[in-house]
């Protein structure tokens, strides 16, 4: 974490010494909803003090008790950005194992079947955690308090209506209900406006956009339990299915008591709707009891639970532009989370999926606002999360149905527990892959780093900073700012001198690109934030030689930045090794501010990142 660079400051760095004015008016972007959506959309805004944000909620305050509560590896990246990923770190419950339970020898009497690693080796830095969605949101929202923005929510405000006008710099007209008020409706006028609100969301529905899928018909209860119990995996993650009781998944919660519990309870009528069974927390327990037979199971206290039926929708698109207007007309109503895309908890993706649908749109919003970017990026974000979510929807029918199926035979059993091996990769997050667009390059020289997939996000691995000798992880410099990342691997023989190939790289990039797309009296790292890595030893270099981009001068004061340039770590394999990249040749690689890789480049090959760049944003932007 950097600070004092515009002189020095005590107390809290986290605190940002910049604060924008508060909007009492017209804003940039107006959030409705704070689930995790909404609260992701509006942290990564909050840090920009030149866009005005307010986000608005039904709810009269914070949410108490977490409903979705699995965290896969990517999510915790993503907090990494944000700076609060060792908090939830800390006090999370973390997936390291996970059992398989089915009806032994006799067919009846439950055995465990296997055990394994719930996240292979290698495939993040971050672990696989249970923590509630409050305390998630809490830190969101502290996150947004310290802001340039202190940004808080409006609470206790009902979205009445959303209008759409044809001109004016603020087309988006919402009026709301004050719901802590005797009477009085709020108009707010927007640039933009993005639905977090739900599955049921009234943005959606303005939007004239409809869920479209089916429920599964299959009835399933939850709850977070303090259980007195024999059985023997009780702290560990546990998919268990009995011979003629049904199925039950285990989730161990945070705080070293707790755990949740899915519990497969009889399937629906065609014309019925889980409220019509009048489902109670102790039919529940029950159920639990008769799955988990012969082991005893008794429940001290009953924290939370809920009946559901599975359903899994899908919006047609996630904003306001109609297929025919595409690439004419720039949309200004987006959706996200749930209010696009619902789907059963048992793959844990539900929150995750939301919160990175929000992380794909925010930093599109700031770079169109700000005049970095042309508008047709946001006509990305329908096309990139709608082909994720239908993914997810896919893997999660398949997942629900071999959860729900009673094994005839050893081998039928066996095949949810290969399903979840096969598909590890993908309930941690790290598999989503964009195809090629505007924002995302084609992979001609993808062999200079197969490690880094274009279309996939940065896989982070340890690395030295040179300057001070600090063993960090590459990724966690990817933070959620809304600067792209150029990162140059340097060959064998470069050590960063004169006449070398990256500092020919850092001369061209610093007269061509960098002085195009950086604004006037900005730093020179405002937009485009370059980062090399070395193979020498850090011991073996000298940072003085290196070119002045690589140690550049900012802010008012004129410090110099010293933490530009990396090296290997100390480990049996270093960040070459691990992510395969040509130790002859080098690699330049190119990542989003929402840290997926958009193109893979020889060191030589700047003109070819300045025409990707050329697309995206050309010079004198005028900002929306």
């Amino acid at each position: 974490m950097q600070y004092h660079l515009e002189g020095f400051r005590p107390g809290d760095p986290s605190v940002s010494l910049e604060r924008a004015q508060v909007p009492a008016g017209d804003v940039d972007v107006l959030i409705v909803g704070c689930g995790p959506a909404g609260l992701t959309l509006a942290s990564q805004l909050s840090v920009f003090s030149d866009i005005s944000v307010r986000i608005a909620e039904r709810k009269s305050g914070p949410l108490q008790f977490g409903q979705a509560d699995g965290i896969a590896c990517r999510s915790i990246e993503m907090f990494e950005a944000f700076g609060f990923a060792e908090k939830v770190i800390k006090e999370a419950y973390h997936v390291n194992e996970v059992s398989f339970w089915r009806p032994g020898s006799d067919g009846a009497r439950l055995a465990r079947a296997d055990r394994i690693q719930d996240v292979e080796d290698d495939l993040s830095e971050m672990p696989h955690v249970i923590l509630s969605q409050a305390r998630v949101h809490d830190f969101y929202l502290d996150f947004m308090a310290k802001s340039p923005c202190r940004l808080r929510p409006d609470y206790n405000r009902e979205l009445l209506s959303v209008r759409r006008h044809a001109e004016g710099t603020h087309p988006i007209e919402a009026t709301f209900a004050c719901l802590d008020q005797e009477s009085g409706n709020e108009t707010i006028r927007a640039k933009y406006l993005v639905g977090c609100d739900g599955a049921r969301s009234k943005v959606r529905a303005e939007m004239g956009h409809s869920l479209k899928g089916q429920s599964a018909r299959q009835l399933w209860g939850v709850m977070d339990v303090l259980p007195r119990t024999n059985f023997p995996d009780i702290r560990l993650k546990c998919a268990i299915q009995s011979a003629d009781q049904g199925s039950i998944l285990i989730i161990p919660r945070e705080g070293g008591y707790m755990v949740r519990l899915y519990i497969e309870l009889d399937a629906l009528d065609e014309a019925e709707r889980a409220a019509d069974r009048n489902i109670t927390s102790e039919q529940l327990i029950g159920k639990a009891r008769a799955i988990l037979q012969p082991y005893a199971f008794e429940v001290a206290e009953v924290a939370w639970w809920s009946a559901y039926e599975i359903g899994q929708r899908l919006c047609d698109t996630f904003d306001d532009v109609s297929a025919k207007d595409r690439g004419s007309v720039r949309p200004r109503l987006f959706i996200a989370g749930d209010a696009c895309h619902t789907h059963s908890p048992k793959a844990g993706q539900g929150m995750n999926v939301s919160m990175a649908d929000a992380f794909n749109l925010g930093w599109k919003l700031a770079a169109v606002l700000r005049g970095q970017a042309v508008p047709a990026v946001l006509d990305t974000y329908s096309e990139e999360r709608r082909g994720k979510a239908k993914e997810l929807i896919d893997f999660d029918k398949d997942m629900a149905r071999l959860f729900s199926e009673k094994p005839k035979t050893d081998a039928e059993a066996a095949q949810f527990q290969s399903y979840f091996k096969k598909h590890g990769r993908y309930t941690a997050g790290v598999e989503t892959r964009y195809d090629p667009s505007m924002l995302t390059g084609r992979n001609r020289h993808q062999a200079l780093a197969e490690g880094y997939v274009v279309g996939k996000r940065f896989h982070s691995a340890p690395v030295i900073r040179l300057a001070d000798a600090k063993p960090i992880q590459l990724g966690h410099v990817l933070k959620a700012d809304g600067r792209w990342r150029i990162i140059a691997f340097a060959p064998r023989a470069d050590i960063g001198e004169k006449d070398g190939p990256v500092a020919g790289f850092c001369e061209r990039l610093s007269t061509g690109l960098l002085a195009r797309v950086t604004p006037k009296k900005a730093d020179i790292d405002a937009v485009i934030d370059l980062r090399v890595v070395f193979q020498q030893s850090h011991r073996a270099l000298d940072i003085t030689k290196l070119h002045p981009l690589l140690r550049p001068t900012k802010g008012a004061l004129g410090l110099t930045d010293y933490e530009k340039v990396f090296c290997p770590g100390l480990g049996p394999q270093d960040i070459f090794d691990m992510r395969r990249i040509d130790r002859e040749k080098g690699a330049v690689l190119v990542v989003r501010p929402d840290q997926y890789v958009s193109m893979v480049a020889p060191v030589s090959h700047v003109e070819d990142i300045d025409s990707f760049f050329g697309h995206i944003c050309p010079a004198q932007l005028r900002p929306d």
